[in-house]
């Protein structure tokens, strides 16, 4: 076989194992990276770029397989945002969380959040209690967006912060 299609094929092979496997384990998960998801993804670019060019170590061949990697991403990309179907499969709709003061404990199970979790969360937007959560919604990204309700000036204040919760079901 070609040693340039060689690497080709090898890198669109560990991609496609990538996209499954993050979304099998929880996209969300990338939100916000802790010291161990960091050693996690420096470990798993060091067993999978053998895995991409084989025994072409040469630059060619790493250029290639980088190449290859932003390409099927393009398409990945292109794909998600033309085909819903598609963008579903590999990202979980939102998910709310608490709506009108009243926390979903049925979504919250099927997220994995706990009930602690979330309150930090809503903590973290500046709102003093779930009472005072006009809508929180868990994002297809992991991140929880918070909207509240100012009782004195009844404005609507709406705050995204970057977490991580992991998520586990389909």
């Amino acid at each position: 076989m070609n040693p340039i299609f060689d690497v080709v094929v090898r890198s669109l092979c560990v991609y496609l194992f990538m996209v499954i496997a993050i979304r099998l384990f929880g996209k969300n998960q990338l939100s916000q990276l802790n010291a161990g998801d960091v050693v996690l993804l420096l470990l798993i670019s060091n067993a999978v770029q053998n895995a991409m060019v084989g025994e072409n170590t040469s630059l060619q061949g790493g250029l290639i397989a980088a190449l290859v990697l932003f390409i099927a991403n393009f398409i990945v990309k292109r794909l998600m945002f033309s085909n819903r179907k598609f963008s579903s499969f590999l990202e979980d709709d939102p998910v709310v969380l608490v709506k009108d003061g009243k926390v979903d404990q049925e979504a919250l199970n099927k997220v994995k959040i706990t009930r602690d979790e979330l309150d930090e969360a809503v903590r973290e937007h500046g709102v003093d209690g779930i009472k005072k959560v006009k809508l929180s919604v868990l994002e297809v990204d992991g991140n929880i967006s918070v909207i509240s309700e100012d009782e004195e000036n009844k404005q609507t204040h709406y705050t995204r912060i970057k977490r991580k919760y992991k998520r586990k079901y389909h």
